[in-house]
């Protein structure tokens, strides 16, 4: 195998490179935060394996298959982030895979969040057809769905690639980035048109959903607080939403750091990292399972590994309405 490296256009960021002590401390910082976060995540997934009231509700199934979307997308960027600093540059077929998953699981968030937010406006405002509409096997077919539009904006890219670059580029090493392996023009408009497309869908949903809940409440004249934390659910979303939008817009925001910040690049890219490959990722626990009351009666002695037993039956309230 030819392990040379092929010539390729590599980012403005191969220029700038770490001490070795900053490079330790920015890799230990970034592993001790994915191995934390992973680690609630995954107790959130065994929590719902372990109890029937959460995997036979659609909304539990949809937020389980978020966390594990995360979870998925956070050992991708973190593998690149090491191998990065290790290697500096990895074996294309190696990188290619990664990216694709990472590409992949990019695009499931937002799509997953517009579907919640669907699921928490049948409960609240057509609540007497919830049961008809959400079914279990509509959620997994939706879950389904949800990857066959990421594998439609993902694929075309690497059947590009296939077409037109050299067979030896799968057996060279590069620096593994996306815009490095996918750089061929037409999948960089591509990129750029799917973005739009799926933000504005997305957005046009929770907008929706959003004032669906609101004029319901309104004409409802509710004085309790179902419908309000209905409403700040969906408000949830749009936050999180903004904040993978951070990750569509990094392109973009990685050259105006150059510019910017040319004598600290490195460190507002590292900045930059964080702020859209980890925050992101600590939040979807803390909001959807830690603040859920019903998830979070059952999570507890998991995530402390105690012995205490959750109570054998929670309250009958919509889960989407019981986040505070």
């Amino acid at each position: 195998m030819n392990s040379s490296s092929y010539d390729y256009n590599v980012s403005s960021s191969v220029g700038y490179r770490d001490s070795a002590s900053t490079a330790v401390a920015k890799n230990v910082m970034v592993l001790a935060l994915g191995l934390t976060i992973n680690y609630i995540n995954g107790t959130l997934i065994h929590t719902f394996r372990k109890h029937q009231i959460f995997y036979v509700n659609p909304r539990y199934i949809l937020f389980t298959h978020l966390v594990l979307n995360d979870m998925i997308q956070l050992t991708a960027t973190i593998n690149l982030f090491v191998l990065s600093y290790i290697f500096y540059k990895i074996n294309a077929s190696l990188c290619c895979f990664i990216i694709t998953f990472a590409a992949f699981t990019t695009l499931n968030t937002p799509l997953n969040l517009a579907v919640m937010a669907v699921e928490c406006y049948i409960a609240v405002c057509l609540p007497l057809r919830h049961p008809q509409l959400c079914t279990i096997k509509r959620t997994y077919i939706l879950i389904g769905c949800i990857w066959a539009l990421s594998a439609l904006s993902v694929l075309p890219d690497i059947f590009l690639v296939l077409a037109t670059e050299p067979l030896r580029l799968f057996y060279s090493t590069i620096f593994c980035e996306r815009d490095n392996l996918f750089r061929h023009p037409i999948s960089l408009e591509k990129r750029d048109f799917s973005y739009l497309i799926y933000l504005s869908g997305v957005w046009l949903t929770l907008i929706y959903t959003y004032f669906r809940i609101f004029f319901a409440a309104k004409a409802a004249n509710s004085v309790d607080g179902n419908i309000k934390k209905a409403r700040n659910t969906i408000l949830l979303h749009g936050f999180q939403l903004m904040l993978s939008m951070l990750t569509f817009l990094a392109p973009l925001l990685k050259t105006a750091l150059v510019n910017w910040f040319p004598k600290y690049y490195i460190q507002a890219l590292f900045v930059w990292y964080i702020l859209i490959q980890i925050f992101p990722r600590f939040i979807s626990p803390i909001v959807y399972g830690l603040r859920d009351k019903t998830f979070k009666q059952y999570l507890r002695k998991y995530l402390l590994c105690t012995k205490k037993k959750a109570p054998k039956r929670p309250g009958e309230t919509h889960p989407c309405i019981l986040l505070q």
